[in-house]
C-alpha cells in the first residue's frame, strides 16, 4: 500500500525587529503638515534601502493596556488581541545612518485617525516603534521622461523623487493638495514641471488632459484608492506597460488603515 508524504507545513515569518526611538524634533512645515524626527540606539533595527518611497509601520500601542515595546506581536494577537499596537504606514522623508535618525512627514486633518493626533502632541523624548523599512521606487536616469501623480498623502514620496533625479531629468509633477499653504516640493530639476489641482476629480481630469510627449515615462502614481484606479485606466489607454509604473493606493475612502491594508489582498483593493 503506498502512501502519501504529507505536506510540509509553511514555516512562519520570523517576526520583523522592531526599532523603538525617541521623538528628537517636531517642526511644523505646513498648516497641515508636521515633520517628525526620530532617532536614537533603536535605530539600528531599521532596514535601510534605495527607494526614494521608503517607509515604516508604526505601531501606536493604546497606553491603558500599559506595553512595553518592544512588543511581543505572537503572545498579544494569540492571548490579547484586543491589545495588538495599530499599524499606520508612514513615508521616510529623510534618513541619515550615519548619525542615526530618521524623519516622517504627518498630514493632519484635525482629530482624526491615530498617527496624526499623536504627531499634534508628540514632543522629544516620546517614544515611537516602527519596523521596516519597505519601498520600491527610484526615478530612473534613462526614463525619457517621469510622470508622478500624488495627492497629500504621496507628497514627502515626491519629495524624496526629485531630489533624487537626475539635473537633466524630463516630467511632470500632477498633485491634489487643497490648501496652497501646503503645496511645498523641494526645487524641481529645470526639466520637471509642476501642476497642483485642488482635489481627486481636478487630478484624474488632469492626467486624462495631459499632453503626452514622447516615449514611454516612468511613471510614480499614489494616492486614495478609486483614484487611482481610475488614473490606471488613463495610463493603460497611453499604453504604459506595467514595469514602467509604481502604482497602488495609499488609503482608501472611508476606510480605516486595519480595513484598507486588508482589503489589499483582496480584489477590492488591488489596482491591476
Amino acid at each position: 500500500m503506498s502512501t502519501t508524504p504529507s505536506t510540509p507545513e509553511r514555516s512562519a515569518r520570523p517576526p520583523r525587529p522592531q526599532a523603538v526611538m525617541s521623538v528628537q524634533e517636531v517642526a511644523k512645515i505646513t498648516p497641515n503638515l508636521i515633520r517628525i524626527k526620530v532617532g536614537g540606539d533603536g535605530f539600528d533595527a531599521i532596514s535601510n534601502n534605495e527607494a526614494t518611497d521608503k517607509y515604516v509601520k508604526l505601531m501606536f500601542a493604546d497606553p491603558q493596556h500599559g506595553l512595553t515595546p518592544p512588543y511581543d506581536l505572537t503572545e498579544l494577537r494569540e492571548n490579547s488581541p484586543e491589545k495588538l499596537p495599530r499599524k499606520r504606514t508612514y513615508t521616510v522623508r529623510e534618513i541619515n545612518e550615519d548619525e542615526k535618525w530618521l524623519s516622517l512627514d504627518f498630514v493632519i486633518h484635525g482629530g482624526e485617525g491615530v498617527a496624526g493626533p499623536w504627531a499634534t502632541m508628540a514632543q522629544p523624548g516620546d517614544t515611537i516603534v516602527m519596523v521596516g523599512a519597505g519601498g520600491k521606487y527610484q526615478p530612473d536616469p534613462v526614463a525619457p521622461w517621469h510622470l508622478l501623480i500624488a495627492d497629500h498623502t504621496a507628497i514627502p514620496a515626491v519629495s524624496t523623487a526629485v531630489e533624487a533625479m537626475d539635473t537633466q531629468a524630463r516630467g511632470i509633477v500632477i498633485a491634489a493638495v487643497a490648501d496652497e499653504a501646503d503645496r511645498l516640493l523641494p526645487e524641481t530639476p529645470a526639466g520637471v514641471f509642476v501642476v497642483w489641482v485642488d482635489n481627486d476629480d481636478e487630478l484624474i481630469a488632469a492626467v486624462r488632459g495631459l499632453d503626452w510627449r514622447e516615449g514611454t515615462p516612468q511613471v510614480f502614481a499614489h494616492g486614495e484608492r478609486e483614484t487611482i484606479t481610475t488614473i490606471r485606466r488613463v495610463l493603460k489607454e497611453h499604453e504604459v506597460p506595467r514595469e514602467s509604473l509604481s502604482i497602488s493606493a495609499y488609503w482608501a475612502r472611508g476606510r480605516a488603515e486595519d480595513q484598507f491594508q486588508a482589503e489589499k489582498r483582496e480584489p477590492i483593493g488591488k489596482i491591476d
